[in-house]
């Protein structure tokens, strides 16, 4: 036995040390460690506003002509030089009262106040960007900008600062437009934002984090974005220029100065730019700015139907080939489709003769549709396929707040 003691301790100490190895270094046994999953904050709701009946003519707006792709410029700042004037910052102010007391929050202390309690007034700011798109003074920015202001102030690049008046706002595309009235104002071309192509250059022009006006460089990442969950009308040209919480509202122009889109989001992490940014493409911005011009709201065809998308298991217990189409969940009281005696339960295969492919873009296409059209749908009930036609009525106000996922939301 004592023969064996100076072997076995050398023995002893090999184990151990192994066992260490195999714990601090999990790959030598092929064990993988697993990635912590990263969460982001849920998206913060956006109000409502509705406009009033007016009567105004269509906004100038200059054209700029289709944009030459061939060898880059080494500079951009013919380009800058020519849009930045008409990017302005936007401050939007409101009023908001609070008890003056602690104690006031607490029911047992207020009881003996009721509505006498007293209060004071605080002033909450915000900061964002706005594009002067018409000589007439019409600003373009977005609605969660601006809403819920008392007082909105716009500031011109050259030094000049003016209080704005709200034309009207559209919560479902995130636009809103203001008007400002001073003379010789600076105003940027609007661009055909159908021509922007993945590759093109692109500059972000704002206001971001107060710091002062700047332009970033990136290019067009991606066109035609949607089912992001920020806007029911989504169509977003993607970029990764730089856009950070101030630049909401500015202006995403290409090597020409003239505009392609208003910046409107970002994806984040972190709060700050990570080379995901979302623009609202200009003809997008063109036909809204017009509509709230010449009508005070946006009009948008509507079907009174609350749909369901379909799975392969609902497309099967349906007796469908395909998930394509969507099912009728619900039917608004006295809406369209409930005139036209469509049902909870019916699914909905196509519109117009063209099949429901993708959802929200048959929305979208309902929504560009005049009301007082006639719209023949196709849909299937108990099996059999059914053909009617509908009178588009024009959409309502929404009854409920939008998700809004904003860099310059708090």
């Amino acid at each position: 036995m004592r023969r064996a003691l100076p072997y076995v301790w050398p023995i002893l100490i090999g184990l151990l040390l192994a066992i260490v190895l195999l714990n601090a270094f999990p790959r030598l046994v092929g064990r993988q460690a697993t990635p912590p999953v990263a969460t982001s904050p849920p998206p913060q709701p956006a109000p409502l506003q509705s406009a009033d009946e007016v009567e105004r003519p269509a906004p100038s707006l200059r054209e700029a002509p289709p944009m030459e792709r061939g060898e880059g410029p080494a500079s951009y700042a013919s380009a800058v030089a020519q849009a930045a004037p008409a990017v302005v910052n936007v401050y939007s102010s409101r009023v908001v009262e609070r008890d003056s007391h602690p104690l006031m929050s607490d029911p047992f202390f207020r009881q003996f106040f009721g509505d006498d309690a007293p209060r004071r007034q605080r002033m909450l700011s915000s900061l964002g960007s706005g594009v002067i798109v018409s000589a007439d003074g019409y600003v373009l920015t977005n609605h969660h900008v601006i809403r819920g202001a008392d007082q909105i102030q716009v500031a011109l690049r050259d030094g000049r600062e003016t209080l704005a008046e709200v034309i009207g706002t559209d919560p479902e595309s995130d636009l809103a437009v203001l008007r400002i009235d001073l003379d010789d104002l600076p105003v940027i071309e609007l661009s055909d934002s159908d021509q922007a192509a993945i590759g093109d250059v692109a500059l972000a022009i704002g206001n971001p984090f107060g710091v002062g006006q700047t332009v970033t460089m990136g290019i067009v990442s991606a066109t035609g974005r949607s089912h992001l969950g920020l806007n029911a009308y989504e169509d977003f040209i993607q970029t990764d220029a730089a856009i950070n919480p101030g630049n909401s509202g500015g202006a995403l122009i290409n090597p020409d100065g003239a505009l392609v889109g208003i910046n409107t989001a970002i994806f984040s992490r972190s709060g700050g730019s990570q080379g995901i940014g979302f623009a609202i493409p200009a003809n997008l911005a063109r036909s809204i700015l017009e509509q709230i011009v010449t009508q005070g709201r946006v009009v948008r065809g509507w079907l009174g139907v609350e749909a369901q998308e379909l799975n392969p298991e609902l497309a099967a217990s349906f007796g469908l080939a395909a998930p394509t189409g969507v099912i009728i969940a619900g039917v608004v009281p006295d809406g369209p489709a409930d005139d036209a005696g469509l049902q909870p339960g019916d699914v909905l295969l196509k519109v117009d003769g063209n099949p429901i492919l993708d959802p929200r873009q048959t929305m979208s296409d309902i929504a560009d549709i005049a009301p007082g059209t006639d719209l023949p749908v196709t849909v299937v009930r108990g099996g059999e396929p059914l053909e009617i036609t509908l009178e588009v009525a024009e959409r309502p106000t929404p009854s409920r707040p939008l998700s809004l996922e904003k860099p310059d939301s708090p």
